[in-house]
């Protein structure tokens, strides 16, 4: 967390400034944070907390995000550390916020700074007093939309998204206006991966060989494929005993000794995913080349889900407003198990595309979107919410049970076996009566 803000012009009261959507709409606000034009695509959380996990979450990338609560900041950002349970990544992932109602003053004791302070530390605009209410209904009805915050008020200082002066705006500025571009367009997964190839727990020793390190350390060893991991994934198997290693988006997944592979979350559209896509096919086939007793399992999270499935010769769509919240109820095929689950997702897996061998996992309980999907034989499955909450209920953390009781299975194999090669051994019956076991009523 910086600690040495930037300089910004300094006026008697807020600048203003002004919301534009994709279809004509405008939505007037003040800025707090940074004080500059940004664009994105405009998206809305009901949830009531949770804004430090939100902003930090990759899975925002290239969003404009909206909180429907409307009392925001009033307990501040408490010290970035990288064991903090709040923070999800190394810095702020959406490209501007906007609230009804921002708290300056916070008041909590872990509060360090205040929200509008590390947003304009971080260069990401805010923008409060908005009509968050009639936004929400709007973006609801018609869905997400394209948006650009620009600056309304003539003050010496203030620059609009053209680079012109807000007292000087040009016909060539209005033109500059006439398109909002679309992130979604854009591969924004390739923009927060790793780009080399990590292990957690790192060695201590800055000669020592950190894949020999890894292999040395008791509990399974997981393979994260890190398509904007949100740390709090990462923690959930850490606290499990885990060995990770943690490769890019793009990386070789059938070269990689392992007892389970994990597809993080991560944002924009799974179509753009392709490279990733070969490589979680060519592993679900290499996999499924193994004897019955020597197949790890694969298993996906958020946009993981939808990776899987493409994988599996699936389609995905767009939903029309998306699921940005802490109370999403979702519930277990073939059973009344329910769960409230945290979600952030803007796509979806089309259920009846799946291929022979693969079924729907979960529903939404909202709208009967696919939830959750898993192989009949093989261990492979995936979820589309967050069982890791953060923000957000843990009701579903059994998900982590599931996966890791089959990737310990798969290390007793192969330590029982002396096997070292590629796809570690995982028993898949033993996984699959697991997979059974958390799905009983």
């Amino acid at each position: 967390m910086p600690r040495t803000l930037p300089e910004v012009p300094v006026h008697s009261a807020p600048a203003r400034g002004i919301l534009e959507l994709e279809g004509g709409e405008s939505f007037p606000g003040t800025f707090f944070g940074g004080v500059h034009a940004c664009h994105g695509e405009v998206v809305f959380n009901t949830g009531m907390v949770g804004y430090v996990e939100s902003l930090t979450d990759p899975s925002y990338r290239g969003q404009i995000l909206t909180l429907t609560y409307p009392l925001i900041g009033n307990y501040g950002v408490a010290s970035f550390a990288p064991t903090s349970s709040c923070f999800q990544s190394d810095g702020i992932q959406v490209r501007a916020l906007i609230v009804s109602s921002y708290t300056e003053t916070h008041s909590h004791r872990d509060g360090e700074l205040s929200l509008g302070d590390w947003l304009r530390a971080e260069g990401i605009v805010g923008l409060a007093g908005v009509d968050t209410r009639e936004l929400t209904r709007l973006l609801r009805n018609r869905g997400t939309m394209l948006g650009r915050i620009r600056i309304t008020d003539a003050r010496p200082g203030l620059v609009d998204d053209a680079g012109v002066a807000r007292h000087a705006i040009t016909a060539a500025a209005c033109e500059h206006r006439s398109a909002i571009p679309d992130p979604n367009a854009t591969h924004l997964v390739a923009e927060v991966s790793t780009r080399d190839v990590r292990y957690d727990p790192h060695p201590a020793a800055e000669d020592e060989d950190p894949a020999r390190n890894t292999a040395c350390l008791p509990g399974p060893h997981i393979v994260v494929v890190d398509c904007g991991c949100k740390r709090s994934i990462l923690r959930e198997l850490r606290e499990r005993g885990c060995r990770l290693t943690i490769v890019p988006h793009d990386h070789d997944l059938c070269a990689i000794p392992c007892d389970g592979m994990l597809l993080s979350n991560g944002p924009g559209d799974p179509v753009l995913c392709e490279a990733t896509v070969r490589q979680v096919a060519a592993r679900l086939a290499e996999v499924e080349r193994l004897d019955v007793d020597d197949r790890p399992p694969l298993a996906g999270i958020c946009l993981g889900n939808q990776l899987l499935a493409r994988a599996a010769g699936a389609r995905t769509y767009k939903l029309p407003y998306g699921h940005r919240g802490q109370n999403q109820p979702v519930r277990r095929i073939g059973s009344q198990r329910c769960y409230i689950t945290s979600q952030n997702h803007g796509y979806a897996v089309d259920g009846d595309s799946l291929p022979e061998g693969w079924e729907v996992w979960y529903e939404n309980l909202n709208d009967g979107t696919v939830e959750g999907i898993r192989h009949s034989r093989l261990p492979f499955f995936a979820v589309q919410f967050h069982p890791e909450g953060a923000p957000g209920p843990l009701d579903a953390r059994d998900f982590f049970d599931a996966f890791l009781s089959a990737a310990r299975r798969a290390q007793q194999r192969r330590q029982s076996t002396g096997a070292g090669a590629a796809g570690a051994a995982a028993g898949s019956a033993a996984g699959s009566e697991a997979l059974r076991e958390a799905a009983r009523p």
